[in-house]
């Protein structure tokens, strides 16, 4: 059975013969173990050629042996022909040959790094006032182009991907709720000032920022996932009254627009989820993903089974720091064993996975080892 397959199954109501292992955050466990997933120059994460893209894939996904990889839009076939990267004695630079820029690349940087240069503190000057603020400060989302994003070749990457060294895995596409993209229009402090001084504007925000979340779900569809993780940040420190009032019905048309497409949509919820699970629940999500138990909360997997009652998948939580990380190999595997059996009280619809992203300090070997004993612990007997 493929990895495709066993996802497949788990997202159906008969639930999975072969429970399927993944991951989440894929891009952050290649950053910080580039050397050890690759004998490729780093330069190549950046490279706008596809075959070579394909190379360090390739090796990767055979390093892991999970369930699922993730794709995203590339390059524009026109920007691609015109660009390329130099290697000189001083550093590395991603040249194009048609507007002559020149910019420096930097290598994956362990514990930290943003290839678009975006990460920073949002600090507005001041909050908005009115609705036409609101609109001025969020643009209107274009409707996505599917004919001109193909013509392009834009999915040109995730296509050859899923044909070649992904192929028989389970595509999947990133995403973030409408909430959670406030950020970076307010900043944290100005978000959640909107929603407690304002929450007749943070609502308009968030149904405003769900339309270009339509329009990325119609992206994912081109260049073919399957099912998308949208990612929830900042909604635990809110009220549940807060909640259903401005998060919940955005993420609804969210949802409600991914099922359209034909796609799944994996809810992953961050912080303490208790106080307004049965709200999360109702968004309609075709799975639920969770964090481990850290910080002031406890979000046992087995009690996570029993609340949602069958009413959709179940990501596991995994402790990426306790377990996976400085965990024996047999903790390792009592935990999966536990992981699983608690994922077979929902019907077998449940997926092996990790609270929070593969930490820097867990090697490659130690996630193989983890994605190795979720297939064997997880095969029906």
């Amino acid at each position: 059975m493929s990895g495709c397959q066993r996802m497949e199954a788990a997202f159906s109501p008969e639930g999975a013969g072969d429970i399927p292992a993944v991951m989440c955050y894929e891009g952050i466990f290649i950053r910080d173990h580039w050397q050890q997933i690759t004998d490729r120059p780093w330069w190549h994460l950046y490279s706008p050629d596809i075959d070579e893209q394909l190379e360090w894939t390739s090796q990767y996904l055979r390093r892991v042996n999970l369930d699922w990889c993730q794709v995203t839009a590339f390059l524009p076939r026109s920007e691609r022909q015109a660009t390329g990267i130099e290697v000189a004695d001083d550093a590395v630079y991603l040249v194009n040959s048609r507007t002559g820029e020149r910019r420096r690349l930097k290598p994956p940087r362990v514990g930290g790094w943003d290839p678009a240069g975006v990460s920073r503190a949002i600090r507005p000057g001041r909050l908005p006032e009115t609705v036409q603020e609101v609109d001025q400060a969020i643009p209107t989302a274009m409707p996505f182009d599917a004919a001109a994003f193909a013509a392009e070749g834009r999915d040109g990457l995730a296509r050859r991907k899923m044909s070649g060294p992904g192929k028989g895995l389970y595509p999947l596409a990133a995403a973030t709720s409408a909430f959670n993209s406030l950020y970076w229009t307010w900043g944290f402090e100005g978000t959640m000032a909107l929603v407690g001084e304002r929450p007749d504007l943070a609502r308009h925000a968030c149904e405003r920022v769900t339309d270009a979340a339509i329009q990325h779900v119609g992206l994912a569809a081109a260049i073919g996932a399957k099912a998308v993780w949208i990612e929830e940040m900042m909604t635990d420190m809110i009220s549940p009254a807060a909640y259903e009032r401005i998060v919940a019905p955005a993420l609804r048309r969210q949802i409600q627009a991914t099922r359209n497409a034909g796609i799944r949509s994996i809810y992953y919820f961050c912080g303490n989820p208790w106080p307004k699970l049965e709200q999360i629940l109702s968004v309609g999500a075709d799975a639920l993903a969770l964090e481990e138990s850290k910080k002031d909360f406890k979000i046992d997997i087995e009690d996570v089974v029993k609340a949602v009652d069958g009413r959709c998948t179940v990501f596991g939580n995994l402790d990426a720091v306790g377990v996976l990380q400085d965990g024996s190999e047999e903790q390792l595997r009592a935990e999966i064993a536990r992981q699983i059996a608690a994922g077979r009280a929902n019907g077998s619809r449940f997926v092996t996975c990790l609270g929070s992203p593969v930490t820097p300090d867990t090697t490659v070997q130690r996630v193989r080892l983890y994605s190795d004993l979720a297939h064997e612990l997880g095969r029906r007997r």
